[in-house]
């Protein structure tokens, strides 16, 4: 989308610097829509005289006081009509640093979907009574929102999409005063629209006068959110049916930058459950939370969804992909979460594992083979990571990307130190580890890694293969690690099975030898073997997929 911005700066009384900051727009060519909210006289001249359309700059004057949010709403109708899709609403007073505007601009064509939105990084001139103010607004908005998305929801600093915007204004009744500026973008955000916070420098300007009305704009602001939580309650399938995703202008688009979800006190509280009531009261406890975070997660809601869209085919099932099979789904997963602590403290036994190809396995260890063993995000392969230490302990490095992973990770290593293994971080493959690794294994160590996850730093190097009926990005990353270290490779994958694991620990290749001349084929040739084998086991249980991402997406 091709997006054509202006500007729309609302007054009533402030003149001091409003020429100033009409020279900062137009010299990143933006046009200016001021709109004169019955300023009074004085002030009315000053602001008047700006009028220039031949020069970008038009001047609306309202010859009575209708607030900043009726000043707002003429400025978006101007706007629209002069065929403008973007609007950049700056105060008139001068207290927002302007020069971060243009990193606004370029991220508004980025992302012409969403409304960006100043978060406001104050100096020590702001009043203290305005921070404990804003503070209970924020409070507010998270519970009307249902999320912590909107950072500041009062900062007069944004760029609206402005048919979004005109459409909410026309569709809702939305405040005209001080209210303005946060009830529009709850609306918004219920309606779908992402929003992205752009840190922006404020500050208050000696001599600085208020258009605040302290009784009238708090008793407005109040009665704006009783408006906005009831609206909430009666909406609230709807809100949550159309949350928007949450944007990362950073985001390199892997699924590394999906940050972890759950607070550390949450995860201690469970934990703790856990150790006082046992597993089947710690798996009741567990529901709300669960709950809310399916409700909230809209993007692995749509992961989920795009999954069972192609399983559902391959297993027979020809239901529209339900409500509730995305919730049970994130039951799933949150057994699987609780069975991986429940490993790592000790509590599943030798007894609970069934394994198919045990004389494989036991081949393995008893012979002190270092081998690559390739995992994935179906079942639980933790249960076998953690199970290590009892029965012939097998040393183990793992290559895993742990940084969105960081609490969970703590509160093991905090329960069961003895547990913890050997960790890479993904992207620190260089020729001294490559060195360390086959080190590693002559001394019969196993190197782990995942091969259902893309490169974290924006590598091209994927192979599109066939799986579960449409071509999905695999990562060349441990094929070329097997080429490298020259010996067995093979796939391990525990799954429940009512009361037990099942541990699938299958030799996928005697080694894995590429090509010179055809490397990339061969490459592709080694891929669909592993796809093939992941796919036989996901059919198997379709529930313990865990790759909660767009699996199947372009890689950029």
């Amino acid at each position: 989308m091709t997006i054509r911005p202006c500007a729309i700066i609302p007054t009533y009384n402030h003149s001091q610097v409003i020429e100033d900051i009409v020279v900062s727009l137009r010299a990143l060519k933006l046009p200016v829509f001021i709109v004169d909210d019955g300023s009074a006289e004085k002030h009315r001249h000053v602001i008047a005289a700006l009028h220039a359309p031949d020069q970008g700059v038009t001047v609306l004057r309202c010859e009575t006081n209708g607030g900043k949010g009726a000043a707002v709403h003429h400025g978006l109708e101007l706007a629209q009509k002069a065929g403008y899709s973007h609007a950049v609403q700056l105060d008139a007073d001068g207290q927002h640093d302007r020069t971060v505007l243009p990193d606004i601009l370029a991220l508004s064509k980025d992302y012409p979907q969403a409304l960006m939105s100043g978060v406001p990084v104050y100096d020590e001139s702001i009043p203290k009574s305005r921070l404990v103010a804003r503070y209970l607004t924020h409070v507010w908005v998270w519970v009307e929102t249902l999320s912590f998305q909107i950072k500041d929801s009062m900062c007069g600093f944004r760029v609206y999409p402005v048919a979004d915007a005109l459409r909410v204004l026309q569709e809702e009744k939305i405040g005209r005063h001080m209210d303005f500026d946060t009830e529009i973008m709850v609306h918004l955000f219920w309606r779908g629209i992402p929003v992205i916070k752009i840190p922006v420098g404020v500050t208050y300007p000696e001599g600085n006068t208020s258009n605040f009305q302290l009784l009238a704009d708090n008793w407005r602001i109040t009665k704006m959110h009783t408006r906005l939580v009831f609206t909430m309650l009666w909406r609230l399938p709807s809100i949550l049916r159309n949350r928007p995703p949450k944007i990362d202008p950073h985001d390199n688009k892997s699924w590394a930058s999906i940050e972890e979800r759950g607070m550390a006190w949450g995860l201690a509280f469970l934990a703790t459950t856990y150790r006082l009531l046992g597993y089947r009261v710690c798996w009741i406890v567990m529901q709300p939370i669960l709950f809310y975070f399916f409700l909230t997660g809209r993007v692995q809601r749509q992961a989920s969804r795009l999954y069972w869209e192609k399983m559902n085919p391959l297993i027979g099932d020809e239901a529209k992909v339900s409500f509730w099979r995305l919730w049970r789904h994130t039951q799933s997963f949150g057994r699987m979460a609780l069975d991986k602590f429940s490993a790592w403290v000790g509590d599943v036994a030798v007894s609970d594992l069934k394994i198919p190809n045990i004389q494989e396995l036991d081949h393995v260890v008893a012979e002190k083979q270092g081998v690559l063993v390739i995992t994935s995000h179906l079942g639980n392969v933790e249960i076998c990571r953690a199970l290590s230490d009892r029965d012939g302990y097998v040393p183990m490095t793992v290559f895993a990307y742990t940084a969105n992973a960081v609490k969970f990770n703590q509160l093991l290593a905090k329960y069961n130190p003895r547990a913890m293994v050997n960790v890479i971080e993904v992207g620190d493959m260089g020729p001294a580890t490559a060195i360390e690794l086959q080190d590693r294994l002559d001394h019969g160590e196993w190197v782990i890694i995942a091969g259902d996850r893309t490169p974290v730093t924006g590598d091209k190097r994927v192979s599109y293969i066939p799986f579960l009926g449409q071509e999905a990005p695999f990562s060349h990353g441990p094929i070329l690690l097997g080429h490298l270290l020259k010996c067995p490779v093979y796939s391990l994958i525990c799954l429940r099975d009512g009361d037990h694991f099942e541990v699938h620990f299958d030799l996928l290749f005697d080694q894995i030898t590429l090509d010179r001349k055809n490397k990339n084929t061969s490459i592709d040739e080694y891929l669909f073997s592993y796809a093939q084998n992941l796919e036989n086991y996901a059919k198997k249980k379709p529930m313990q997929w865990f790759n909660f991402i767009d699996f199947w997406r372009e890689m950029e």
